[in-house]
């Protein structure tokens, strides 16, 4: 992919939210975005048409984190209330409260069968809870972090945690194996490259780094924007040509994968860009910030 194909233009501004916006995510199919923020609300978009569709309210404090199920039918969100909410998407009815947190909920991950919620949490805990139970107790607790987990990744059979102590660690669910990667800085984001292979950390020295997922070896570190006291999202593009991350700027970055070069920074926002979300198939991008906006982006 060149750099032309980049979404480096705005197409939609998404107004609504009263505060910054905390995450802001595309559905599994891309038609769709959830964004989330300090007004405590969750909001449901078609960001290509630039149409706000439905608010989620529930939420005692700061919404952090939302995910939205492969078939669109469910969510789940989580903040500074210490709860898990799983909520009914067509109807906006909460079916259930997971509590179990001794502390503020930073991110939160359906399975891909949209059967357990794992939620990553201040309490220096990573929890699953059973959507299809009606146990409001968690069916696993991993808590061999040494500070607060603030992102999560699931795949088939694992549990992949970052966290401010500065590893980012595995749990294979099946065994019951961790691995623990230590980068010696505190990591706010992890994200899976496309095919699997790799994690991408971000972290508060200002520092994206790209981990082989088999070794744990140190693919590549990309530097140039600024983060180091906000939690920021990361990832890689569709095609895993390129990373992308926010920066505390309100610039957006660009990397080559390869070599880390920067080979595209813009201004996106007036405000700390707290997270960025790629589209699955097409060159498009939604982005958030702390100015309260939401901005879409295509080439």
């Amino acid at each position: 992919m060149s750099v032309e194909d980049l979404p480096r233009k705005e197409v939609n501004v998404l107004k609504g939210h009263e505060g910054a916006v905390l995450a802001a995510r595309f559905n599994g199919d891309g038609n769709y975005c959830l964004s989330c923020g300090k007004d405590r609300t969750i909001r449901l978009w078609n960001p290509h048409r630039g149409i706000h569709i439905k608010t989620y309210k529930s939420h005692g404090r700061e919404v952090r984190d939302v995910h939205v199920t492969p078939d669109n039918s469910k969510l789940c969100s989580c903040g500074g209330d210490r709860q898990i909410f799983y909520w009914d998407v067509a109807t906006g009815r909460v079916i259930r409260k997971f509590r179990g947190h001794d502390g503020e909920v930073n991110g939160v991950k359906f399975n891909e069968y949209s059967s357990v919620v794992v939620s990553a949490g201040y309490d220096q805990s990573l929890r699953a809870w059973d959507c299809r139970s009606h146990s409001t107790e968690p069916i696993q607790i991993i808590d061999t972090f040494a500070d607060s987990v603030m992102s999560i990744c699931l795949t088939k059979t694992e549990i992949i945690g970052g966290s401010v102590d500065g590893t980012v660690r595995t749990f294979d669910i099946r065994i019951g194996r961790e691995i623990s990667d230590n980068l010696g800085q505190p990591v706010n984001c992890v994200s899976m490259s496309n095919d699997g292979n790799c994690i991408l950390a971000g972290c508060l020295d200002s520092s994206l780094r790209l981990l082989d997922r088999s070794t744990g070896e140190l693919l590549q570190e990309y530097k140039g924007h600024t983060n180091k006291s906000y939690k920021l999202d990361c990832c890689l593009t569709n095609t895993d040509a390129h990373i992308t991350g926010g920066s505390e700027d309100g610039f957006i970055y660009f990397w080559d994968l390869v070599d880390a070069s920067v080979v595209s920074r813009f201004r996106a926002h007036t405000s700390v860009v707290t997270s960025v979300s790629y589209h699955p198939k097409e060159n498009c991008m939604v982005t958030s910030s702390v100015d309260g906006t939401i901005r879409v982006w295509k080439t």
